[in-house]
């Protein structure tokens, strides 16, 4: 089994899919049994795939290789090293939790689910194919049932978001695609990765180079989502369902930082070295901005939306730097924050089934009626906020101890966008759940069972990685340090660095 393990993972959610379209639409329970059985295999998968990594090495491991399209060197090409095996984990239990996230759904049931496991082999596959080619699918795998999953099942704004969403991607692939073939064309008609990767430290800066570089870095860009290219983002969160919401910060927006250090790092290292500078301007950029945003919000759904922006930031300013502390933080960040903003959209999720709107003016004093929601909403928001002992805190300082000494003034006006996210998070803690209650929520029910489950296990990991990140910073350490070796800020971005410190 272990041989074929990422196969597994990544298709047997479409099985599961392929299964669900041969149930009967009004067999709903059933329905969503066979989408638990479907995402919680792969989750079994990915614990086992989690223990039996090596760490010791930054090879690919439990890899599968076959040949495919023979007449154009295309292949089936599955592997992980440390960076996406952590990838993987995650997506492996948010797809889990978001099936029970999805149980109020009932609309559509039949089709919801079957796209939401279409979703999951989509994602899994990214993070696992070592073809370019193969790649490529499955990132385009994703666009569709995400354009359907909040066109349909999505709120009142529903289809202007999702065509806001597709058009945004759709220009994202076209990007790809066209970098991608450059690569192709240049490289002896190969789409192996493992060799792209090789023959990246020979690949010189001119400019064709550079505008494959940036190709890539806006394809990529737009999903993490980097300034300007964000506008997307607030409209397709607000719009979702809520396990769509979740999915999209917790595992999309990992997917475009996950490609920067796959593609952009690892295959074209000389040009990134120059670029060094403006990613750590654009980290900066989305820290602050994305803070100050959130905080002028009065929809909570889309407070979290801007939140996850501004901590997308610390994730661009760490892999920005080409330091060990810098990177290991930044994609510890991508773990955290997968977790976090999980939690933050699930709490949101429960508080707009009971109330039927998000706006935050309109609640107050729930603590009093709903104190277990209380206690869980306001450990969210303490982990976003970076509390320390919460596994946020440690991934953000990893980030700034690590640029400090490289880029010192963008690395102290960035800890600026700490305490801003401080202030939001503590304001709306303090509107939505504190002074007396509004006498309209006087008979809201309290946080169910269900809805406690989908959030105990993120809660849990929040505070394990809090006090003791080693089970993540092992995992990715070697791999990440074979992935900057030899990367270092161009006498060109360092030459800035001295002008602008």
């Amino acid at each position: 089994m272990m041989s074929h393990i990422l196969t597994l993972m990544t298709f047997i959610p479409l099985a599961g899919a392929v299964a669900i379209l041969c149930v009967p639409r009004d067999k709903h329970e059933l329905i969503k049994r066979v989408g638990v059985i479907a995402t919680a295999i792969p989750l079994a998968l990915a614990v086992l795939l989690y223990i039996n990594f090596d760490r010791t090495t930054h090879q690919f491991q439990f890899v599968e290789h076959y040949k495919w399209i023979e007449a154009i060197n295309i292949e089936y090409f599955m592997g992980v090293d440390g960076l996406s095996v952590i990838m993987v984990l995650l997506n492996a239990l948010l797809c889990f939790i978001c099936i029970f996230a999805s149980w109020g759904v009932n609309k559509g049931v039949k089709g919801y689910f079957a796209l939401f496991l279409l979703l999951d082999t989509g994602m899994m596959g990214v993070f696992a194919a070592l073809d370019f080619f193969l790649f490529y699918i499955f990132w385009e795998v994703m666009l569709l049932p995400m354009y359907f999953l909040i066109g349909i099942w999505g709120g009142p704004r529903r289809e202007y978001a999702a065509i806001k969403f597709f058009l945004y991607t759709l220009l994202g692939s076209v990007l790809m695609l066209l970098a991608m073939l450059y690569l192709y064309f240049t490289n002896d008609h190969t789409f192996d990765m493992t060799r792209l990767i090789a023959a990246g430290s020979g690949v010189g800066m001119d400019f064709r180079t550079i505008l494959v570089w940036l190709a890539f870095f806006v394809a990529f860009a737009i999903k993490v989502p980097v300034f300007p290219f964000h506008t997307w983002l607030p409209d397709a969160h607000v719009e979702a369902p809520t396990a769509i919401s979740v999915i999209l910060a917790g595992i999309l927006l990992k997917m475009g930082a996950y490609a920067i250090l796959r593609i952009n790092f690892s295959m074209l290292p000389l040009v990134t070295g120059h670029f060094s500078y403006f990613l750590a301007v654009l980290g900066l950029i989305n820290i602050i901005y994305g803070a100050l945003v959130a905080m002028a919000q009065k929809d909570l759904k889309k407070l979290v939306a801007y939140s996850s922006i501004s901590h997308m930031g610390f994730v661009l300013l760490g892999i920005s730097v080409f330091t060990k502390q810098g990177i290991n933080g930044a994609v510890l960040q991508m773990f955290n924050h997968g977790t976090i903003t999980a939690m933050l959209f699930l709490m949101v999720g429960v508080i707009y089934d009971r109330a039927h709107h998000r706006e935050i003016d309109g609640f107050g004093g729930l603590a009093q009626q709903m104190p277990a929601f209380t206690g869980i909403s306001c450990f969210a928001f303490f982990a976003a906020l970076g509390l320390p002992g919460l596994s946020s805190f440690i991934s953000e300082v990893l980030v700034l101890i690590g640029a400090f000494n490289v880029y010192r003034l963008i690395t102290i006006l960035a800890v600026s966008g700490v305490v801003i996210t401080a202030a939001y998070c503590l304001w709306t803690v303090q509107r939505l759940f504190l002074g007396p209650l509004n006498p309209k929520y006087a008979t809201l029910p309290d946080i169910n069972r269900r809805e406690m489950f989908t959030m105990l296990p993120l809660a849990a990991i929040v505070v394990i990685l809090g006090v003791y990140p080693m089970p993540v910073l092992d995992m990715i350490d070697v791999s990440l340090s074979h992935i900057i070796e030899g990367l270092s800020p161009s006498p060109f971005a360092a030459g800035l660095a001295m002008l602008i410190p």
